[in-house]
């Protein structure tokens, strides 16, 4: 499982909101790029970046910081938050991102995304941001009427590189990760799932290793990281080949170390 930190875009600062809410903004870096450099030399194989001016507004506010960060890193990284045209994507796709993710287009235009994901196989990500089941729109502004799950098996067979599951109510909040809406959303299509939202510390990153054989391939993690309740190196190596959860057992059942 991969674990990618986040770095939530705000008028160019490191930010994180607390349950999407924008009037709830705590900033944690005012150079994003060094942010990045920072997680990468930590061992971060992927960064996951938000445009949350660009969610909100749909105007590429913090593309200068994103040419920066793409710039900077040898590592692929992706952005969501405000992608809901063509023209965007391919924009930001030619600066040097490695994927797309796709929100708000992905319920209000579906076969966009599908073209597109055509078009850059591997490239396309979907993501879908719900709140009791139900997606988000509009940088969570918007609540539709359609399950979050029906519009997983939407996009099954298109070429959808992953979907990005974001729970509202644990976002920010680092309570832990939904399991139960994680597991619907794995066991709805065979599409990668990228859990996101809740994660407050090690053991929640470590739930998560008992619904990866359903196709959850990684956790986006953010604030705990900021906050230095989760040190990356150490959760890298947690869920790693040597990880004590495949240690192997003595003849009594205890764990060998």
């Amino acid at each position: 499982m991969q674990i990618i930190p986040a770095i939530d875009l705000l008028d160019g600062h490191c930010v994180r909101l607390h349950q999407g809410d924008y009037d709830q903004v705590t900033r944690f870096n005012n150079d994003p790029v060094a942010q990045a450099l920072d997680w990468q030399r930590q061992g971060a194989q992927r960064l996951h970046l938000v445009d949350l001016d660009g969610a909100k507004t749909g105007q590429p506010v913090n593309d200068q910081a994103v040419k920066a960060i793409t710039a900077a890193l040898s590592i692929p990284v992706q952005l969501g938050g405000g992608v809901r045209s063509a023209e965007r994507a391919e924009e930001l796709l030619a600066c040097g991102l490695d994927r797309v993710i796709l929100g708000t287009v992905a319920i209000e235009k579906p076969e966009l995304v599908k073209e597109l994901a055509a078009r850059h196989l591997g490239k396309v990500v979907v993501g879908i941001d719900a709140k009791d089941g139900l997606v988000a729109t509009r940088g969570w502004i918007e609540t539709s009427t359609v399950k979050a799950t029906e519009l997983a098996k939407s996009f099954e067979g298109c070429g959808v590189a992953a979907i990005i599951s974001t729970d509202i109510a644990t976002d920010g909040t680092l309570a832990g990760p939904n399991l139960e809406a994680l597991r619907a959303m794995a066991e709805a299509s065979s599409i990668p799932v990228i859990a996101s939202g809740g994660i407050g510390r090690l053991e929640d990153i470590l739930s998560l290793l008992s619904i990866a054989p359903l196709g959850v391939e990684g956790v986006i993690v953010g604030r705990a990281l900021y906050d230095g309740a989760v040190d990356l190196a150490e959760a890298l190596e947690a869920i790693g080949p040597e990880r004590l959860q495949d240690a192997p057992t003595s003849p009594t059942g205890s764990i060998t170390v």
